[in-house]
């Protein structure tokens, strides 16, 4: 349906519903790249306004993606809980602004969201939040409460999560396990300590995921581990009974994209199953561990709509968290900053786009996390990121990605330092997941507050982590 709307006397006209959404988008690299952004300010201003005036129910009627050539389409329609949506059905996107905003305010907030969730399709949390400023993205999803369980809980409030991240451009074990021990000793590791490898191998996966599981198991430590080897890899590992605890696995917004990553939602379901009858778990029996990142279906060309309009990268990104709240995941994290400044170009945009998927991410019910990071060809510094860290923290984020020195050496970005997590946890008063926070307390390396205690590596119970680890 072609929509009109004036400003100051110049009428904009937005031709689908696919073109509205990416004109009132905030200004991102990615969106002039695939030549849908709105081409000034006073444009944007005006799909922002057109958008407000959409009912939610044109969402569900015109799709941008096709129902009939494209799966994900059909699980966001298929699954569509209609009972729950019927009590906002008279809304307008504008509408739902408000509405959020109102409950993030009550003293029931979280459940009041909790069962709104439901009712919401990802075109319709990722237009509402086109409307919103970085507070108002904060604001509500710090009222989100969503957890997941494996043999550490996150998501919890008070708590923020970190994965640790001990790449290595070789594969190196004492490498891996100086990096390991390194996070250890700062508080990091709880989300989960996360390996991307060199190689996709199976032989060289099976060999990292018996290393951290000797670690793991050797010092009794409450976390997870995963190899982040494409999800096949996995499943073959597990068919072999290599010590999986995570099946890992990027995914995108669109049938085309994730077909371009080797995978369909039969698949994810497939992994899903497999690595719950395994029975690892402690706490819980969230297995998935998924990535994301504005930017992924534009990369490889599948990024086109209904009519072949492209379709703007924050929606399609927020698409791909149907995707992941079909397998129930322990983790889910958008590498906001990763795939580069061709689709995020500077510090501004990255900020935007970190809040805008956390918010989205937390509303549909998935236990959000976030690698704050960028590329060193990107307009952005360490002080974007601290500054995106603290805001996301505020926000209630789950879990972050901690790499040594912030400087990941095997995929060439920039991250988080283990230190940061500290910095965040201190400064806004957040405590690890409880299991692993328990355990920094039994190795005696936490105060009775809950700080870190200054330990030298020779002191520490984990001094024999580098030592036994040459394979």
């Amino acid at each position: 349906m072609i929509r009109t709307q004036s400003v100051r006397g110049v009428t904009y006209t937005f031709t689908s519903m696919a073109d509205l959404l990416a004109k009132a988008t905030p200004l991102r690299s990615g969106d002039e790249l695939a030549g849908c952004a709105a081409q000034s300010d006073a444009e944007r201003a005006a799909a922002k306004w057109a958008l407000a005036d959409v009912p939610l129910t044109a969402l569900l009627e015109e799709l941008v993606v096709p129902y009939e050539s494209d799966e994900v389409t059909r699980l966001i329609i298929d699954t569509h809980d209609r009972a729950a949506f019927a009590p906002i059905a008279h809304l307008t996107v504008g509408d739902l602004r408000d509405l959020l905003l109102r409950i993030a305010i009550a003293p029931d907030a979280g459940d009041r969201l909790a069962a709104l969730s439901p009712a919401l399709t990802p075109e319709m949390v990722a237009a509402v939040s086109k409307l919103m400023r970085n507070q108002d993205l904060i604001a509500v999803a710090r009222a989100v409460r969503v957890t997941a369980a494996f043999r550490t809980t996150i998501g919890l409030p008070g708590t923020v999560a970190t994965r640790l991240q001990p790449n290595h451009p070789t594969d190196d074990p004492q490498g891996i396990a100086a990096a390991t021990l390194d996070g250890l000793l700062l508080g990091c590791g709880d989300a989960v300590i996360g390996i991307n490898p060199a190689t996709d191998s199976p032989h060289a996966t099976s060999d990292l995921l018996h290393l951290l599981d000797e670690v793991r198991t050797r010092f009794e430590i409450p976390t997870q581990s995963c190899v982040l080897s494409h999800v096949t890899t996995t499943l073959g590992l597990i068919e072999k009974g290599a010590p999986v605890d995570l099946v890992f696995q990027s995914i995108a917004g669109t049938e085309g994209a994730n077909s371009a990553f080797g995978v369909s939602i039969s698949l994810l379901e497939e992994a899903n199953t497999a690595a719950r009858e395994l029975q690892r778990g402690t706490v819980g029996e969230n297995v998935m561990y998924l990535e994301t990142g504005q930017g992924s279906a534009l990369s490889s060309g599948t990024h086109l709509g209904t009519g072949g309009a492209p379709v703007d990268q924050q929606t399609l990104e927020t698409r791909a968290y149907a995707v992941a709240r079909h397998v129930d995941p322990l983790l889910v994290n958008t590498v906001v900053g990763f795939i580069g400044p061709e689709y995020l170009y500077d510090g501004k945009q990255i900020t935007r786009a970190g809040l805008e998927d956390h918010f989205c991410g937390k509303l549909l019910g998935l236990p959000m996390g976030v690698d704050v990071c960028y590329t060193n060809h990107a307009e952005a510094d360490q002080d974007d990121m601290d500054d995106l860290l603290t805001l996301l923290a505020v926000a209630g984020v789950s879990f972050v990605i901690t790499v040594p020195g912030a400087d990941d050496v095997m995929l060439g970005y920039q991250s988080l330092a283990f230190h940061d997590a500290l910095y965040v946890r201190r400064a806004l008063g957040l405590r690890p997941a409880p299991e692993f926070d328990a355990w920094l307390a039994s190795q005696g390396m936490t105060d009775e507050l809950g700080g870190l205690r200054d330990i030298a590596v020779e002191t520490s119970p984990l001094r024999e982590l580098t030592a036994g680890t040459r394979r």
